[in-house]
């Protein structure tokens, strides 16, 4: 493909961050995570930081327009001609909206929108079973990677706590905001033709896996 734009969606705990890195490891792209990149501007003092940096200060939502002016700055990279990955981007249809306006302008547009797709059962039982490490923020599971003590990690003995975003109460309203703002982008992406669907219930590595086949075949396509 000329160009392989990427966004991933998915409820709180699918995998999507770790298939975005392993993306930009297999098609040397840039991957953007939207509270990354808000961060980085911040770090970067670059005009638009300084103006998320005191909405980020005050505890309030960083406007569309600023993360849709960050993003279109690093979309606008030399190192993101070849593609890109967004993780995290766009939370919302006005949000998708503008993303294609952005892209419009920069006569560039999406290859594909990857909903990585977990029912909430499982999103509950993947991030309500995490525990992480006091001291170092290290991360295990009570199911898939439990400590060797419980309630301490083996990595440097510190106490193992809930972080509050895994508390049960806080999975319930991260999946009611999802379904509510998000998933929406379900419906927009497939009418647009521009959706591809992923089992997300498998291994990282099948997922991954299915990921890589279905992309095979939009260059397949788009190679007849």
């Amino acid at each position: 493909m000329s160009e392989l734009n990427l966004v991933l969606l998915g409820p709180p705990g699918s995998g999507k961050g770790t298939q975005g890195e392993r993306l930009q490891e297999d098609f040397d792209l840039p991957y953007h995570a939207t509270g990354n990149i808000l961060r980085a501007a911040v770090d970067q003092e670059t005009d638009l930081g300084r103006t998320a940096k005191k909405y980020m200060n005050n505890g309030d939502l960083v406007p569309d327009d600023v993360i849709i002016g960050v993003i279109a700055e690093e979309l606008e990279k030399p190192e993101a001609e070849d593609g890109f990955i967004l993780d995290g981007f766009p939370r919302t249809t006005p949000q998708a909206e503008a993303l294609d306006e952005e892209l419009e302008g920069l006569g560039r547009g999406l290859s594909a929108a990857i909903l990585i797709d977990v029912p909430d059962e499982e999103v509950e039982r993947r991030l309500g079973g995490r525990r992480t490490c006091e001291a170092n923020g290290h991360v295990f599971h009570l199911e898939f990677n439990p400590p060797e003590e419980e309630g301490k990690c083996d990595i440097d003995g510190s106490r193992l706590v809930v972080r509050e975003d895994d508390r049960p109460e806080v999975i319930r309203r991260r999946l009611d905001t999802y379904h509510e703002k998000t998933e929406p982008l379900v419906s927009y992406y497939e009418d647009k033709g521009l959706l591809r669907r992923v089992d997300g219930t498998q291994s990282p590595d099948e997922v991954g896996d299915e990921i890589r086949a279905l992309l095979s075949t939009l260059r397949m396509e788009e190679d007849i």
